[in-house]
């Protein structure tokens, strides 16, 4: 009940929100509960785990999965705080303007682009959304989804340290990977159709708030996508030192088309972030250095992620074409690459 000047009176009952008790958690409340979770899962299956097995496996596990999580997580870092930077402040108009305008030409220019230009898997889909929104040709556009996370200067300087006594192995994965964007770029725009392509649009926010807004909520994606997929990475990689008997990882590994091929299905299943994935690959000692090739230029160009990522954004005509191109090419240019220089 409300008097004359519409206040209410002492009588009137005090209603709280209706959302009261029911707001949603920001995400990194989500993120915080997830870390907490996964600890203690580690500690609980530790003791659970401890009794059943032989204890200097179990210290062998460890090792491994911290020395690659902890080597990797800088790069991993300063990658996504780039990547998202990018992402935020870069005008996707910016690359139509120093695109040649002829496709053709504009395929290695945008491969070229890729290789200063840092971005991870998870942000050079929405990125290669973008520029075919803004009017970049759709090959142009591909061309740098497959090139910016596999050939930035993250990823290298990440390599080069994971292969510290390679250099042929940095060199390997750049000339690889580039020449493996350049040509899917150029089958697309070759034999591609249009209907085959479902080109979303993209509405960008030009204000600074917007942009910042845009920049933390990147972070907050890409740093959860990729350091989940680093962990099970890293799980997947100690497990696999650990537990495979070593007459059939070395039974694999002395086939050499099958270790490439086991590598380069491992590549797609475990859906490393790029910046992180030269890790694990270096810790896959059984294995020849043309199988590792394999993995680092497979893993960024066609994994398990990119694929739900690259169904949702262009459609599912696209990617049951788009991928298996990919897949084939990277595998056999990492064969030649590997048989070059390695």
């Amino acid at each position: 009940m409300t008097d004359t000047a519409g206040l209410r009176s002492a009588d009137d009952e005090v209603l709280p929100p209706h959302d009261w008790g029911r707001r949603k958690p920001e995400p990194g409340t989500w993120a915080a509960w997830g870390f907490a979770a996964l600890v203690w899962v580690l500690v609980l299956g530790r003791a659970w785990a401890s009794p059943l097995i032989d204890s200097r496996t179990l210290d062998a596990w460890t090792t491994i999965f911290v020395a690659i999580c902890v080597q990797a997580l800088p790069f991993l870092v300063f990658g996504v705080t780039l990547s998202a930077t990018i992402t935020a402040f870069v005008p996707a108009s910016f690359w139509k303007k120093v695109l040649p305008g002829k496709p053709g030409a504009a395929v290695p220019v945008a491969g070229a682009m890729g290789a200063v230009l840092p971005g991870c898997e998870c942000a050079s889909v929405p990125v290669a959304s973008g520029l075919m929104a803004r009017g970049v040709a759709p090959a142009a556009a591909l061309t740098f989804l497959l090139a910016a996370p596999a050939i930035n200067p993250i990823v290298l300087v990440a390599t080069a340290v994971a292969f510290p006594n390679s250099p042929e192995m940095v060199v390997g994965r750049f000339a690889a990977s580039l020449v493996v964007a350049v040509l899917a770029g150029w089958a697309w725009l070759l034999f591609g159709k249009g209907e085959w392509i479902r080109i979303p649009s993209r509405p960008g926010s030009t204000d600074g708030t917007g942009r910042w807004q845009t920049f933390q909520e990147a972070m907050r994606h890409d740093m959860m996508h990729a350091g989940g997929f680093l962990v099970v990475g890293g799980i997947a990689a100690a497990t696999i030192n650990v537990s495979v008997p070593s007459e059939w990882v070395n039974g694999v590994a002395d086939i050499p088309w099958l270790a490439i091929l086991v590598l380069a299905g491992l590549a797609v299943l475990m859906s490393i972030c790029s910046e992180a994935d030269a890790f694990v690959a270096a810790s896959l000692s059984q294995f020849s250095p043309t199988a590792k090739l394999a993995f680092l230029v497979v893993g960024p160009m066609v994994d398990l992620k990119l694929i739900a990522l690259q169904t949702g954004f262009f459609g599912r005509s696209f990617a049951a074409r788009f991928i298996p191109l990919t897949f084939v090419l990277a595998v056999v240019v990492s064969v030649i690459t590997g048989g070059i220089l390695l």
